[in-house]
């Protein structure tokens, strides 16, 4: 017998609260039926094949990120479809032709606002007399009824906005990367710090600044503060993102750091000296402990 699924589709990008309101009713279907819960998504971004906006267009969730998240929710097995030109051309009854036929899809689910195909259609557009489709209603922010979408997610860590991201997530927003060599100008003030590179180059950094963050290092979580930024006290024209980890004090160059970004400090800003910088650094020491 030919196995089936309760299907949906999209890109999930930070798989915040308004994905999970699709995800409970996908996996809800799937228990109901006795029938698999799948998610077919894509990558990359259908915005960096198709060169909309792709130079400025960053990612809240890196692919191995993204599958994490989406099987913490219950969804039984996460499918990846390539996104290319000839993909994106596909009209939105042949793309559940596809949904039908490679995984079974008996039910597709589809959020309130999701279009399908080559030519947008809603769910109340597309004919598909094969399988069944259902649609999810909107889940809001709390925020005076404001939808929750990867695009007020992305403005919100954009303007420095973690703690209202976070709110919109269900969860903590992350950065993880790579410890790497930096000039090692913080030890030399009291401060060391690791410098980060990231693993996903198209994730989305948010606004400079000073941010209370807890690092996680050799199995182990820590407090820390990070700076996001130039560093212009002393001349700096790159953009980095560099940890003091709190209460720590062991080599760690390249070695894996996964930052979460709990609550923003303050402004990056130039300081007279550094004396006066590690004034204040001792200040925001105090507040992200």
């Amino acid at each position: 017998m030919r196995e089936v699924a309760v299907v949906t589709t999209g890109f999930f990008d930070g798989v915040h609260l308004g994905h999970r309101h699709v995800l409970e009713t996908v996996v809800s279907s799937a228990r109901q039926r006795g029938e698999e819960a799948i998610v077919v998504s894509f990558w990359p971004h259908p915005r960096t094949v198709l060169q909309q906006d792709a130079r400025e267009f960053r990612l809240l969730t890196s692919l191995e990120e993204k599958k994490a998240l989406l099987l913490s929710c219950g969804i039984d097995r996460v499918e990846v479809l390539p996104f290319t030109r000839e993909f994106s051309a596909l009209k939105a009854e042949e793309y559940l032709q596809l949904l039908q036929e490679r995984y079974g899809a008996s039910l597709v689910v589809m959020g309130y606002d999701n279009r399908i195909g080559s030519d947008r259609k809603t769910a109340t557009e597309i004919y598909s007399p094969a399988l069944s489709i259902q649609v999810v209603d909107e889940c809001d922010s709390g925020r005076g009824g404001e939808a929750i979408s990867s695009t007020q997610i992305r403005r919100a860590l954009e303007a420095g906005e973690v703690e209202r991201a976070n709110a919109m997530l269900g969860y903590v927003y992350a950065l993880y990367g790579v410890v790497v060599a930096g000039n090692r100008l913080g030890r030399t003030i009291g401060f060391p710090t690791a410098n980060m590179q990231l693993y996903e180059p198209l994730k989305l950094v948010p606004f400079n600044g000073v941010y209370a963050v807890e690092a996680e290092v050799l199995g182990k979580v820590f407090r820390g503060m990070c700076n996001i930024g130039t560093r212009p006290t002393v001349g700096g024209t790159a953009r980095t993102i560099e940890t003091h980890i709190l209460d720590f004090d062991e080599d760690i160059y390249g070695l894996p750091l996964r930052l979460r970004l709990l609550r923003r400090v303050r402004d990056e800003r130039k300081f007279s000296s550094l004396e006066a910088l590690k004034e204040q650094l001792v200040q925001d020491r105090e507040q992200c402990r």
